[in-house]
């Protein structure tokens, strides 16, 4: 199913896939929900649900300025519009950060939490990544922008073997662009994003998954989120970079498949 749900001020494009107890997962910074194709594929026995955020992708543009707190608003609208109590949610980087929301504010609502490449709060180093991508975007454009994310974001030895499978979903990215001003304002969200006191009250049963190659969310980022969420677990690959949901698939999906069932 793909339809476009009114949430809020927003129409947000949702696709929904297979049937089962319900899995949300919640995308990143690129705002566009086909990230998760081949895990919706991959969970056919669940009912997968994901959308595109609001003013990016097929979903239709709202006034609101975008805040991770309002995304995590989104996505229980989702939910609710869906007749859908109760999740297992999975989010990756900025769905991670949605995902903390979720599980801190509307706890009941939350089944298992996968919480993939991402981070409880910036530090000066990641903060310091993001100036770097927004200099890159307002003085070189979009197209360097996103160029530029993909490289940083893939293994080098999957940019190597995945060449024409990269600039494809550059151009993909690059045609439905939401503009430089939305997409600074997003990266404003990334950096404001800040639950180090109060992850602790997380009651959800938590996997923390991260590549250790991982450039853009590195490795104790996770390692944090893991000290600070009661009972997490902690996964790490060791390859994938911080798209590895797409570029290692098998092993991240084993991990998540076995955290599931346990």
């Amino acid at each position: 199913m793909n339809t476009l749900v009114p949430v809020d001020d927003a129409r947000l494009a949702v696709v929904r896939r297979g049937s089962g107890p319900p899995l949300l997962l919640l995308v990143g910074l690129g705002g566009r929900c086909d990230f998760w194709s081949g895990t919706m594929d991959h969970f056919a026995g669940r009912d997968c649900i994901s959308f595109d955020h609001r003013k990016t992708g097929n979903s239709l543009g709202s006034d609101r300025p975008t805040t991770v707190r309002l995304l995590a608003e989104d996505a229980l609208g989702v939910l609710d519009a869906l007749g859908i109590d109760r999740a297992d949610i999975v989010g990756h980087s900025l769905g991670g950060a949605i995902a903390q929301h979720i599980a801190v504010h509307a706890p009941r609502r939350v089944g298992r939490l996968v919480i993939s490449s991402s981070w409880a709060g910036p530090t000066p180093a990641f903060l310091s990544l993001f100036d770097h991508r927004r200099d890159v975007l307002r003085h070189c454009g979009a197209e360097a922008y996103l160029r530029h994310g993909t490289l940083l974001g893939n293994p080098g030895w999957w940019s190597f073997t995945h060449h024409e499978a990269m600039q494809a979903g550059i151009a993909a990215r690059l045609a439905s662009f939401p503009g430089e001003a939305i997409e600074q304002e997003r990266m404003d969200a990334v950096c404001a994003h800040d639950l180090r006191d109060r992850l602790a009250g997380i009651t959800a049963e938590t996997m923390v998954i991260c590549a250790r190659d991982d450039a853009i969310t590195p490795l104790p980022l996770s390692e944090e989120l893991a000290r600070l969420i009661p009972g997490a677990r902690l996964e790490v690959l060791e390859s994938g970079n911080h798209f590895a949901p797409v570029t290692t698939p098998e092993a991240w999906r084993q991990r998540l498949e076995g955290f599931l069932r346990s």
